[in-house]
């Protein structure tokens, strides 16, 4: 798989999706491994967290902890299903994608993700994160 997809959107491909196509992909992909509404099973939660992360137990979840939407779709496309990574259609993935987002209250049910909407969603955490290379 070599490709790279930047927070601010390039080299996302084409396709598009929302979260109630997303809701079916999770229903067969992702509920083993990460739960009924992403609350988390064998692998780690998906939603929840918020205003955690500065406390004793921080909850890093995609809704609590990620800096960019863009990561989310990323991720997905490298590294899930478990048991059988990038075999999801682009299609598959937005709409996986915004199902999660929607999960953690930062998209609308019916909101299209794809190419263009994508890198707009505002993470909660995406001031989060600072660059701090210094050469």
């Amino acid at each position: 798989m070599d490709y790279t997809i930047l927070p601010n959107g390039d080299g996302l491909p084409d396709g598009s999706g929302t979260a109630k196509k997303g809701a079916a992909v999770y229903q067969q992909h992702c509920i083993a491994c990460h739960g009924e509404g992403g609350a988390g099973s064998v692998n780690d939660a998906l939603v929840g967290g918020h205003g955690s992360l500065a406390t004793g137990q921080p909850k890093k979840t995609v809704g609590s902890y990620w800096p960019y939407a863009t990561t989310v779709f990323d991720y997905v496309r490298r590294a899930m299903p478990l048991q059988a990574p990038g075999s999801l259609s682009s299609d598959e993935i937005y709409s996986v994608t915004a199902y999660i987002l929607f999960l953690n209250d930062i998209v609308l049910e019916s909101d299209e993700l794809n190419a263009e909407t994508l890198p707009r969603v505002e993470m909660p955490n995406r001031d989060g994160f600072v660059w701090d290379y210094s050469p």
